[in-house]
């Protein structure tokens, strides 16, 4: 029987529910969108059997930890007794998901769980994750946006080789156990770090229950951001796009054990493909890719200050509800997180600025200020 108490078993069905739907956009997202002629069930039981060979591995060669690892540093994770509020960002990210904004399941979901050291590793390793995701992305479509790219756009219409629908879904089969490898943490963070056969595996049928649904809802709301892309559609692109980003993924998976966001990978990818294309063709505005991929930027940001807001105020009001008091002076331990807090959450006024009118100047202003404080970050230790 389950030997978890009732607020994990909640917590488990709230993040398993919004990181499958949050990211079925970057996973499978053009995977759904380049094989809508297919019904979804056909997509969901080739999804389905991915994950369940990943989590078998997984689980048979950790000793019952099918994290792969992401949660074995207990100095940055402890493991935790799951109490009330570790179950309501995973419900803030079921909202917000429903909203189509491109929040990171990772922080919003780990960093209640994680330490300075914990939240600070894996916001670096994101960081890098989308500056490399960029550059990467520019690279390629700079090179290809009139070569490749142009002669996918020209034969759009045209009958494919049958070898790029090989090609896509193996390379689908590819980018999603990768990510689930990277983000089966954001899931079982909830559960004991060993579980036995029958925990494990009645959590992973929950999982791909959960996947079901996404399928028949089309990828959901988040699928939207997709969508506005270029050429996504194309299953040849989508190729192409999903190879990468896998790619990406499992270069960060070898890198370390740390968890990262993946959203933030995905997010550079994509912007930096539009950039390739802005830049060497002229149907594309580059003013209006600028807006977009700032915009999605500052979708992201709201997430992750809304996590590290949680992560901190959250156990601090559960402390103080139980009769610990409300200290002002215990909220944050070093002033070098409570200058990081202020900062964070003082950002947050330009970025809804640029989100309400995207002008200029207030693009101009965002861009600045994120790229200093980001700068920051890696210059000065939080702990």
């Amino acid at each position: 029987m389950f030997d978890i108490t009732i607020f994990a078993a909640i917590g488990f069905f709230f993040a398993a529910y919004a990181v499958v739907g949050n990211d079925a956009l970057q996973t499978l997202g053009t995977f759904i969108s380049s094989n809508d002629r297919l019904h979804w069930f056909w997509l969901f039981l080739f999804a389905a059997v991915i994950l369940v060979i990943t989590f078998t591995y997984g689980w048979m060669i950790n000793d019952g930890d099918p994290s792969y690892g992401r949660l074995a540093n207990e100095r940055k994770y402890p493991p935790v007794t799951v109490e009330w509020y570790h179950t309501l960002p995973p419900l803030v990210l079921l909202i917000i998901t429903r909203f189509g904004v491109p929040v990171s399941t990772s922080f919003m979901v780990l960093t209640v769980f994680a330490s300075i050291g914990g939240m600070t590793s894996m916001l670096q390793k994101s960081l890098i994750g989308y500056g490399l995701a960029f550059a990467v992305g520019l690279g390629i479509y700079l090179i290809s946006s009139n070569t490749l790219e142009k002669f996918f756009r020209k034969t759009e219409h045209q009958q494919h080789h049958p070898i790029w629908v090989l090609l896509q879904w193996m390379t689908t089969a590819y980018l999603w156990s990768v990510w689930l490898i990277q983000d089966f943490a954001n899931i079982f963070v909830f559960l004991p770090r060993e579980l036995t056969a029958f925990e494990g595996f009645t959590a992973m049928f929950a999982i791909v229950a959960l996947l079901a649904f996404t399928f028949a809802n089309q990828g959901g709301p988040v699928q939207r951001i997709l969508r506005s892309k270029t050429a996504v559609t194309d299953i040849r692109s989508a190729t192409v796009i999903d190879f990468t980003y896998a790619s990406l993924l499992f270069y960060f998976k070898e890198l370390n054990n740390i968890p990262m966001s993946t959203t933030f990978v995905f997010l550079g990818l994509i912007a930096g493909r539009e950039y390739g294309f802005a830049l060497t063709t002229k149907a594309i505005d580059l003013l209006r890719t600028c807006k977009i991929a700032l915009s999605d930027i500052a979708k992201a940001y709201i997430g992750l200050v809304l996590s590290i807001d949680m992560a901190v105020g959250l156990p601090f009001l559960a402390r103080g509800l139980a009769g610990g008091g409300f200290p002002l002076d215990e909220l944050v331990p070093t002033s070098a997180y409570a200058t990081f807090l202020i900062i964070a959450n003082l950002q947050l006024i330009p970025v809804a600025l640029h989100l309400r009118k995207k002008s200029k100047t207030r693009m101009i202003i965002l861009a600045a200020m994120l790229g200093l404080s980001t700068t920051a970050f890696f210059i000065f230790p939080l702990a």
